[in-house]
């Protein structure tokens, strides 16, 4: 089986491309990211590795924006992600130019998902090894939508997803727990996706950063209080059900 590895295009008997399951591999290495498309409000959370003493803090984001209605948080390689963060940025202004309008949440995740998939058909190349969540409201209708791209360029929309580091585990508590009066609310929504985090992040490592971005709003990034108030709330909701068992 290692010899269909040596080239992105050469299939696999069982009709695999091993390169886009070694991306893959990449993604789940890569820090959890938990997105949830909400009533008003789309949220998306990740878990951020801890900064260096002396390294600038600001140049380790995991969520950034592609333009004023869309914003996308990622897992995998870095460099991958600034390659396909940069392009797409350009693309929604090259949209409003031509078109004169903003781009749709759609049309911008179909342009990174088609320049992933000419990365897993091209000699030369390797796949992006990074998977991405991108979440906005479109102007036309003012609709919140939750997409998500995988490195064989494939997309999905999703009420609530994650990928990453256990994106498994954190996806059957998403399925198990989501509920539309939940999502109601804009604290609701925030509450959850943290919740679903935490799940996979250990004890000691909380650092956590939680984008909000609402219709006709910039995203809001979340400050550290407003987070770890939230975390205590979720820890003392444990430990209530956990003394009502006993």
């Amino acid at each position: 089986m290692s010899s269909y590895d040596r080239a992105i295009t050469v299939f696999s008997p069982d009709g695999q491309l091993l390169q886009v399951q070694y991306a893959q591999e990449a993604v789940r290495k890569g820090s959890a990211v938990v997105g949830i498309r909400g009533k008003t409000c789309i949220v998306l959370a990740v878990e951020k590795k801890s900064v260096a003493k002396l390294q600038e803090e600001r140049t380790e984001k995991k969520i950034v924006g592609l333009d004023e209605h869309v914003v996308m948080a990622f897992a995998g390689l870095r460099a991958d992600a600034r390659v396909l963060i940069t392009r797409a940025q350009i693309e929604c202004q090259s949209h409003r130019l031509t078109v004169e309008d903003p781009v749709s949440v759609e049309y911008i995740t179909r342009y990174i998902a088609e320049m992933k998939q000419k990365y897993t058909q091209s000699n030369g190349r390797r796949p992006f090894g990074m998977s991405c969540l991108i979440g906005g409201f479109d102007t036309h209708d003012g609709q919140p939508h939750l997409f998500q791209t995988e490195p064989s360029g494939i997309y999905y929309e999703w009420k609530a997803s994650a990928t990453g580091r256990c994106d498994k585990t954190v996806r059957e508590f998403l399925e198990q727990n989501f509920n539309n009066d939940i999502v109601a609310t804009e604290r609701g929504t925030v509450k959850l996706a943290i919740k679903a985090l935490l799940e996979v992040v250990q004890s000691g490592q909380r650092n956590l950063e939680v984008a909000v971005m609402r219709n006709n709003q910039p995203v809001e990034m979340l400050n550290q209080d407003a987070i770890s108030s939230i975390v205590n709330e979720i820890e003392k909701e444990k430990d209530e059900a956990e003394n009502k068992k006993k």
